[in-house]
């Protein structure tokens, strides 16, 4: 058996550093934030279908420039932040840090480059006060969802109350979550620093995504826990039930994550621009969560559990 509760501060320390590194970072880098929570212009396009061939009644099929030509013919714009998403019927979809009516007009007339009959479906402008309720909304989507697991784990874990309040394991599951949270903000805040990676809604969405993962593997341990204390000598350590639990359920919990992980992956290198930085955001917060399911939550729990037993000696 892996003794992993008694090596514990050694995972504290590798977690401190890591929770520093990225406390810094977001302190002096922030986070790069995109159109969603900036705002800008969103302007949608359709390329034509056909163009009539030369000399005859006939037409060939038109094929659209891709995202990595869109971004190159519009390069000596300089436009801030730009972002082209390529949809179907030759449709394409630019986002980008700006709400001049006159850099619109060179935007487009760069693209008719490409194709002359170029069509201008929408161009809508997202205002400052629509990105600040965007953040706001954020946040309390985050906020909300952390109250709710704590509140959640808690009564889930109420008939135990021996040899630590039943509230506890909520704690621990809060602070093993913005473990993970901080980490993955801190790789993102250096991310946008050095390879100029944007943060939008999408960011938010695969945030309360590693919440829900992350919890759900805390939880698995914390089960166990709950089973060997129910089972178990009331004599028994309550450190040796706890590390007894973790050599379980550790190898179902990294096995799960890396059939996740190999998934992730594969989004990544195959899964195009779109998605890739979405998909990296939750690989990012699976490999943090498992760690922080293994190594960290359960080892609060007994951590807090010597404390009070000392001051009761």
């Amino acid at each position: 058996m892996i003794d992993i509760i008694g090596k514990r501060k050694y995972t504290y320390v590798f977690s401190g550093i890591l929770l520093v590194l990225s406390l810094v970072f977001l302190s002096v880098w922030g986070l790069n934030l995109g159109i969603d929570f900036r705002g800008g212009t969103l302007m949608e396009v359709r390329f034509q279908e056909s163009i009539p061939a030369e000399e005859t009644e006939e037409t060939t099929s038109f094929t659209p420039p891709t995202r990595q030509e869109i971004e190159n013919k519009l390069s000596d714009l300089e436009i801030k932040s730009l972002s082209v998403q390529e949809s179907e019927d030759n449709k394409a979809i630019l986002k980008y840090i700006s709400s001049d009516e006159n850099l619109n007009r060179e935007v487009l007339g760069k693209l008719k480059e490409f194709d002359g009959e170029i069509k201008q479906l929408r161009v809508d402008f997202i205002g400052s006060s629509v990105s600040n309720q965007l953040k706001k909304s954020a946040i309390l989507a985050l906020l909300t969802a952390v109250v709710g697991i704590a509140l959640y784990i808690a009564w889930a874990f109420r008939k135990i109350s021996f040899p630590i309040p039943s509230w506890q394991y909520g704690v621990g599951a809060i602070l093993a979550l913005a473990h993970d949270l901080i980490i993955v903000l801190g790789v993102f805040s250096a991310l946008g620093k050095f390879l100029d990676v944007e943060i939008g809604i999408p960011f938010v969405a695969a945030l309360l995504t590693i919440l829900g993962y992350s919890v759900n593997d805390t939880i698995v341990v914390y089960d166990r826990v709950r089973e060997n204390i129910l089972s178990s000598d009331a004599k028994e350590n309550f450190e040796n039930i706890t590390n007894k639990s973790l050599n379980e359920t550790m190898a179902r919990s990294i096995n799960t994550s890396l059939t996740v992980i190999v998934v992730l992956l594969a989004i990544i290198i195959f899964g195009g621009a779109t998605i890739e930085f979405f998909a990296l955001t939750l690989l990012v917060g699976v490999v943090s969560g498992t760690y922080s399911s293994i190594f960290v939550a359960s080892a609060l729990l007994v951590s807090n559990y010597n404390y009070k037993l000392k001051k009761i000696n």
